[in-house]
Protein backbone atom coordinates (compact mmCIF):
# COMPACT_ATOMS: atom_id res chain seq x y z
CA UNK A 1 0.00 0.00 0.00
CA UNK A 2 1.25 3.73 -0.79
CA UNK A 3 0.30 6.34 1.31
CA UNK A 4 0.77 9.90 0.23
CA UNK A 5 0.93 12.54 2.08
CA UNK A 6 1.19 16.50 2.37
CA UNK A 7 2.37 18.94 4.86
CA UNK A 8 -0.07 21.94 5.59
CA UNK A 9 2.79 24.45 6.33
CA UNK A 10 4.41 23.24 2.75
CA UNK A 11 4.56 26.93 1.54
CA UNK A 12 6.19 26.01 -2.14
CA UNK A 13 7.18 23.57 -4.63
CA UNK A 14 10.72 25.08 -4.33
CA UNK A 15 12.27 27.65 -2.32
CA UNK A 16 12.18 31.02 -5.02
CA UNK A 17 14.09 34.33 -3.63
CA UNK A 18 11.87 37.15 -3.85
CA UNK A 19 12.35 39.02 -6.78
CA UNK A 20 13.07 42.28 -5.49
CA UNK A 21 16.22 40.78 -4.23
CA UNK A 22 17.78 39.68 -7.89
CA UNK A 23 21.40 41.28 -8.07
CA UNK A 24 21.84 43.86 -9.61
CA UNK A 25 23.02 43.65 -13.46
CA UNK A 26 27.28 42.93 -13.88
CA UNK A 27 28.96 45.69 -14.75
CA UNK A 28 30.46 44.10 -17.61
CA UNK A 29 26.89 43.06 -19.14
CA UNK A 30 26.55 44.08 -23.24
CA UNK A 31 24.45 47.41 -23.21
CA UNK A 32 23.24 49.70 -26.42
CA UNK A 33 21.59 53.06 -26.34
CA UNK A 34 19.10 53.57 -29.06
CA UNK A 35 18.09 57.18 -27.56
CA UNK A 36 14.67 56.46 -25.97
CA UNK A 37 16.40 53.53 -24.07
CA UNK A 38 19.04 51.95 -23.15
CA UNK A 39 19.23 48.01 -23.01
CA UNK A 40 21.30 45.66 -21.03
CA UNK A 41 21.14 42.17 -21.00
CA UNK A 42 22.94 38.69 -19.32
CA UNK A 43 22.28 35.29 -19.27
CA UNK A 44 22.05 33.08 -15.99
CA UNK A 45 24.21 30.52 -17.63
CA UNK A 46 25.03 27.92 -14.30
CA UNK A 47 23.07 25.79 -12.24
CA UNK A 48 24.07 27.37 -9.21
CA UNK A 49 22.63 30.75 -10.50
CA UNK A 50 19.07 29.10 -11.02
CA UNK A 51 19.47 27.17 -7.94
CA UNK A 52 20.03 30.64 -6.22
CA UNK A 53 17.16 31.80 -7.05
CA UNK A 54 14.96 29.10 -7.37
CA UNK A 55 16.42 26.25 -5.62
CA UNK A 56 15.36 24.33 -9.21
CA UNK A 57 17.61 23.64 -12.40
CA UNK A 58 16.29 25.87 -15.00
CA UNK A 59 18.96 24.14 -17.65
CA UNK A 60 18.14 20.17 -16.85
CA UNK A 61 14.80 21.81 -18.04
CA UNK A 62 15.94 23.34 -21.60
CA UNK A 63 15.35 26.59 -20.36
CA UNK A 64 18.00 29.84 -20.36
CA UNK A 65 16.61 33.03 -18.04
CA UNK A 66 18.27 35.74 -19.27
CA UNK A 67 18.25 39.01 -17.26
CA UNK A 68 16.96 42.41 -19.06
CA UNK A 69 16.93 45.69 -18.40
CA UNK A 70 15.68 48.71 -19.97
CA UNK A 71 15.82 51.99 -18.50
CA UNK A 72 13.86 54.77 -19.99
CA UNK A 73 16.02 57.88 -21.37
CA UNK A 74 13.26 60.02 -21.93
CA UNK A 75 10.54 61.07 -24.20
CA UNK A 76 7.64 59.31 -25.14
CA UNK A 77 6.62 56.10 -23.40
CA UNK A 78 8.16 52.89 -24.81
CA UNK A 79 5.72 50.66 -25.87
CA UNK A 80 7.43 47.40 -24.52
CA UNK A 81 4.61 44.91 -26.36
CA UNK A 82 5.45 45.80 -29.71
CA UNK A 83 9.37 44.73 -28.96
CA UNK A 84 10.30 41.18 -30.24
CA UNK A 85 12.91 39.16 -28.46
CA UNK A 86 14.89 36.62 -30.12
CA UNK A 87 18.24 34.52 -28.90
CA UNK A 88 20.47 32.73 -31.52
CA UNK A 89 23.73 30.84 -30.64
CA UNK A 90 26.78 30.44 -32.79
CA UNK A 91 25.21 27.66 -34.39
CA UNK A 92 22.54 29.39 -35.62
CA UNK A 93 19.82 27.75 -33.68
CA UNK A 94 17.29 30.20 -32.82
CA UNK A 95 16.22 29.67 -28.87
CA UNK A 96 12.48 30.14 -28.22
CA UNK A 97 11.16 33.11 -26.01
CA UNK A 98 8.20 31.64 -23.67
CA UNK A 99 6.21 32.60 -21.11
CA UNK A 100 7.04 32.14 -17.29
CA UNK A 101 3.66 29.81 -17.39
CA UNK A 102 5.37 27.60 -20.13
CA UNK A 103 8.68 27.84 -18.05
CA UNK A 104 6.65 26.29 -14.98
CA UNK A 105 5.55 23.53 -16.79
CA UNK A 106 8.71 22.54 -18.06
CA UNK A 107 10.88 22.91 -14.89
CA UNK A 108 7.50 20.27 -12.92
CA UNK A 109 8.36 17.86 -15.77
CA UNK A 110 12.02 17.83 -15.65
CA UNK A 111 12.52 18.05 -12.26
CA UNK A 112 9.99 14.97 -11.76
CA UNK A 113 7.56 16.83 -9.71
CA UNK A 114 4.05 15.74 -10.81
CA UNK A 115 2.23 15.09 -7.35
CA UNK A 116 2.34 17.77 -5.21
CA UNK A 117 -0.26 19.92 -2.91
CA UNK A 118 -1.74 22.47 -5.08
CA UNK A 119 -1.67 25.40 -2.92
CA UNK A 120 2.10 24.71 -3.32
CA UNK A 121 2.26 25.22 -6.68
CA UNK A 122 0.19 27.80 -6.91
CA UNK A 123 2.78 29.82 -4.61
CA UNK A 124 5.59 28.34 -6.65
CA UNK A 125 3.91 29.96 -9.84
CA UNK A 126 3.20 33.36 -7.90
CA UNK A 127 7.04 33.65 -6.60
CA UNK A 128 8.22 32.68 -10.17
CA UNK A 129 6.10 34.88 -12.39
CA UNK A 130 7.29 37.50 -9.82
CA UNK A 131 11.04 37.34 -12.20
CA UNK A 132 8.87 37.47 -15.50
CA UNK A 133 9.95 40.81 -17.51
CA UNK A 134 6.54 42.56 -17.70
CA UNK A 135 6.01 43.38 -21.52
CA UNK A 136 2.59 44.37 -21.36
CA UNK A 137 3.03 47.76 -20.16
CA UNK A 138 4.81 50.81 -21.86
CA UNK A 139 7.80 51.75 -19.77
CA UNK A 140 7.94 55.65 -19.05
CA UNK A 141 9.91 57.82 -17.90
CA UNK A 142 8.03 57.74 -14.33
CA UNK A 143 9.25 54.25 -13.75
CA UNK A 144 12.60 54.61 -15.50
CA UNK A 145 13.88 51.64 -15.46
CA UNK A 146 12.22 48.14 -15.32
CA UNK A 147 14.87 44.84 -14.92
CA UNK A 148 13.69 40.71 -14.78
CA UNK A 149 14.06 37.43 -16.54
CA UNK A 150 13.00 36.68 -20.34
CA UNK A 151 13.33 32.88 -20.48
CA UNK A 152 14.17 30.89 -23.16
CA UNK A 153 13.90 27.49 -24.55
CA UNK A 154 16.60 25.38 -25.79
CA UNK A 155 17.00 24.24 -29.57
CA UNK A 156 14.78 20.97 -29.40
CA UNK A 157 14.19 21.65 -25.69
CA UNK A 158 17.52 20.03 -25.11
CA UNK A 159 18.92 20.50 -21.70
CA UNK A 160 21.11 24.20 -21.45
CA UNK A 161 25.10 22.85 -21.13
CA UNK A 162 27.41 25.75 -22.54
CA UNK A 163 25.91 27.70 -25.54
CA UNK A 164 28.31 29.57 -27.34
CA UNK A 165 27.98 32.82 -29.29
CA UNK A 166 24.77 33.96 -27.79
CA UNK A 167 23.07 37.11 -29.30
CA UNK A 168 19.96 38.65 -28.13
CA UNK A 169 18.24 40.86 -30.76
CA UNK A 170 15.08 43.10 -30.03
CA UNK A 171 13.11 43.91 -32.91
CA UNK A 172 10.07 46.62 -33.29
CA UNK A 173 12.52 49.75 -32.23
CA UNK A 174 13.34 52.42 -35.49
CA UNK A 175 16.84 50.48 -35.13
CA UNK A 176 17.08 46.54 -34.78
CA UNK A 177 19.28 46.28 -31.77
CA UNK A 178 21.97 43.52 -30.80
CA UNK A 179 23.64 42.34 -27.50
CA UNK A 180 26.30 39.75 -28.15
CA UNK A 181 25.64 38.37 -24.06
CA UNK A 182 29.58 36.07 -24.51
Amino acid sequence: MIVLTTSSCSTSLFKVKPADRLSAMPADAPAVDVGVATFRAAPLLTDEETQELFEANLQLAGLLPVRLEITHNGGEPLEIKRLKFRLQDDANNQWKLISAKQAILRILKANGVFLYNPHSRKTFEKEFRAYEFDTKTPLTRDERQRRALIIFLAPEKNPVGSPHGLVLSIEGLAQPVSLKLQ
